[in-house]
């Protein structure tokens, strides 16, 4: 009798962790490899929280708690999502779990029926795809276009939604795009939605401090509050305080369902750590200065990227306005052959040809649009520099 499950095969790496995880071997070898394959923040965590965290240790802070989230951390993300995003919410309203993607895989799994659809723009992070798979439902990828800066337009949600469809999951700003949803498209978006009482979405707001060039971040809940009852607002502590490590994540929506993904969790994990919970507790009541200070660090690298990368031929890189993602269209690069004499027919190829280079990135195809790449620019200004000289002499290198 074999011993996996048929489930195995529906649990997969995403692109940014498999890239990830080949450049540490690569490294590991000996290899001089470039990676702009990060999906966190390269600052440390700020130094209160990091005190809070021992101070709760030391004070025997170090035990279960109750499995979703203490009174105390509750209480302060409602205030959060009072302060932030203008969603009214109590304790009851709120899960907290161990990082953000484990909130989304509680809040699937104890909503899924075999065959369920969810609904995802693409390009997006594949972990949502391959989450609906694990649960047995059926991801439906909805193409966005260049054109309209790579989000989702009513009239696209309107044909795409089916009988069958569950949940639609927005992700503002976006990876890997760096989209961002303003009030007006977000409002638009809300009276296709109006019309479809059984669609529930999930809103992951997870890099919403993260904005450029003067944005404001606009929730959903906050927008349209006449479908709160069928929202989950996702975030953690991850993106903003570079707490990638400490995995923390939370999210408001109705009680029925904050209760079931309890459930879920107390099933799988119990509770999130309870040094974890107490950092993030400082981290929201904490001083804000810092968030903002490393944002405007953010933005002067992608800056810094952008013209260097719409300088090298064949690249067609898409300016991001949050996050710290740039999404570049390498379909110029296609049919070219390289000094080794391979001819480059997918993302995937381009990916390979750029990693003999010495630079690492993920494919396009990882996130549900090809042909592209995914750039991360959270990281030192000296790599961004190096690895934009790389990429256009792998660029360079074509026939």
């Amino acid at each position: 009798m074999a011993l996996l499950s048929a489930r195995v095969a529906r649990a997969r790496l995403t692109a940014s962790a498999q890239a990830t995880q080949k450049v540490r071997e690569l490294k590991a070898a000996g290899v001089d490899v470039v990676s702009l394959t990060q999906g966190e923040p390269d600052f440390a965590t700020p130094t209160h929280i990091i005190e809070a965290a021992l101070a709760a240790a030391r004070a025997g802070q170090t035990h279960y708690t109750p499995v979703d989230g203490t009174p105390e951390l509750k209480a302060a993300i409602a205030e959060k999502f009072r302060r932030d995003n203008g969603i009214d919410c109590s304790a009851a309203n709120i899960s907290v779990g161990a990082g953000g993607k484990q909130v989304l895989f509680n809040a699937l799994m104890a909503t899924l029926d075999a065959g369920d659809e969810v609904l995802i723009p693409a390009p997006s992070w594949i972990a949502y795809a391959d989450i609906t798979l694990f649960c047995e439902g059926v991801p439906r990828w909805i193409a966005t276009r260049p054109e309209d800066g790579f989000k989702l337009t009513p009239d696209a949600l309107a044909q795409a939604i089916t009988p069958r469809c569950k949940w639609l999951i927005l992700n503002s700003p976006s990876n890997p795009t760096g989209a961002v949803y303003d009030r007006t498209e977000l409002a638009a978006l809300a009276a296709v939605l109006e019309r479809h009482p059984s669609l529930h979405i999930i809103s992951d707001d997870i890099y919403e401090h993260i904005l450029y060039d003067g944005r404001v971040h606009a929730s959903l809940a906050a927008v349209a509050p006449q479908l709160a009852d069928r929202i989950l607002t996702v975030n953690g502590a991850s993106k903003a305080y570079a707490m990638t490590g400490w995995r923390l994540g939370y999210a408001c929506g109705p009680v029925e369902l904050i209760r079931a993904m309890a459930r879920m969790q107390g099933q799988s994990t119990l509770n999130p750590s309870s040094v974890s919970q107490a950092a993030a507790l400082a981290a929201l009541t904490g001083p804000q200065d810092i968030v903002r200070q490393r944002c405007t660090e953010l933005q002067a690298r992608r800056d810094a990227l952008m013209p260097r990368l719409r300088a090298i031929p064949g690249l067609v890189p898409s300016e991001p306005h949050g996050a710290f993602y740039v999404y570049v269209g390498c379909a110029g690069w296609l049919g070219k052959t390289t000094p080794k004499g391979r001819v480059l027919a997918t993302d995937a190829d381009v990916i390979d040809h750029l990693l003999e280079s010495g630079v690492a990135v993920p494919g396009g195809a990882g996130y549900g649009m090809s042909p592209y790449l995914r750039v991360s620019f959270a990281t030192s200004m000296a790599t961004i520099e190096e690895a934009c000289v790389r990429i256009a002499r792998a660029g360079a290198g074509l026939a």
